[in-house]
């Protein structure tokens, strides 16, 4: 992504509801409505660049980690202070390295709304029951990424139990 598009993005994920947050809770992650249509690239999957794929890597990692731990009944505020501060650390680095043709770069910008509302959540600003909902958002935004994005390898998070 170009530097220019942060502040877009920052509006964007500031300005998308949190409803979908609010439809799952910690251990009934059903379907929450989605707050950004994707598209496809003429059919196929989006090409992505190095710093996208190690952005989302990083955040994929942080999210398996963090579910383990909720699921496991083991996730403290620390964790998902941990969560937070990755999210938006990889975001970023995403923002500031990644390059992606300008068509690409608009459809990632919903997801990374996305992410960065999960992240917020986890980090308690709506409320220490919502937690786990942010990191479960979170996850579901990046399943999205792999079904729009031409990540080689990509695997999917399973959010049930």
């Amino acid at each position: 992504m170009q530097r220019r598009t942060l502040p877009l993005i920052l509006a964007f994920a500031l300005a998308t509801p949190l409803a979908a947050l609010a439809a799952d809770n910690a251990h009934n992650h059903g379907a929450a409505s989605e707050t950004h249509t994707i598209q496809l690239n003429n059919g196929k999957k989006w090409a992505i660049d190095a710093p996208l794929r190690k952005g989302m890597e990083s955040i994929q990692a942080s999210t398996n980690k963090t579910l383990h731990r909720i699921h496991a009944g083991k996730a403290t505020a620390a964790d998902y202070t941990a969560f937070n501060k990755q999210v938006n650390d990889d975001v970023a680095y995403i923002v500031k390295n990644c390059k992606l043709d300008p068509k690409a770069d608009a459809e990632l910008h919903g997801l990374i709304g996305q992410m960065m509302n999960g992240a917020e959540a986890a980090q308690g600003k709506q409320g220490d029951a919502k937690r786990a909902d942010g990191v479960v958002a979170v996850a579901k935004a990046l399943n999205t990424y792999g079904d729009y994005f031409d990540h080689k390898g990509w695997k999917k998070i399973d959010v049930g139990h």
